[in-house]
């Protein structure tokens, strides 16, 4: 069964930064399939972030242009999603998928939360 891996999710403060990475295996990596980067964020639809074409463009939605960049490495058959200046609303579970032949393959996705933490309470007393 073709499974894509994805990682790099975590727990992130507004204006950080991370990398995700999608293992995908060599049985369908193409530099003509189309590989995108999608995300499902607490009670929402899964909605489209970034993709590389099947002509090798790169497209963005609106939400991350800018912010976000597509990446992928033939050498080792993996496609990246560079994330700078996050938000909260960029908080979301990330899936990768590849287009092959007629077939549309996913990951199991990886969680990406973007918030300040609940903190620590610092007491200064004489």
């Amino acid at each position: 069964q073709v499974q894509l891996v994805e990682s790099g999710g975590g727990l992130v403060q507004p204006g950080g930064s991370l990398t995700l990475s999608c293992a995908v295996p060599q049985s369908i990596f193409s530099r003509h399939a189309p590989m995108a980067w999608y995300r499902q964020g607490p009670g929402k639809e899964r909605e489209f972030v970034a993709t590389f074409t099947s002509g090798g463009s790169r497209t963005y939605a609106d939400a991350v242009k800018g912010r976000f960049t597509i990446s992928r490495d033939t050498t080792t058959n993996t496609v990246y999603l560079l994330m700078n200046n996050l938000t909260p609303e960029d908080t979301a579970v990330y899936y990768c998928s590849v287009q092959y032949r007629e077939s549309v393959y996913w990951g199991k996705g990886t969680k990406v939360n973007v918030s300040w933490g609940q903190g620590t309470q610092v007491t200064v007393s004489s």
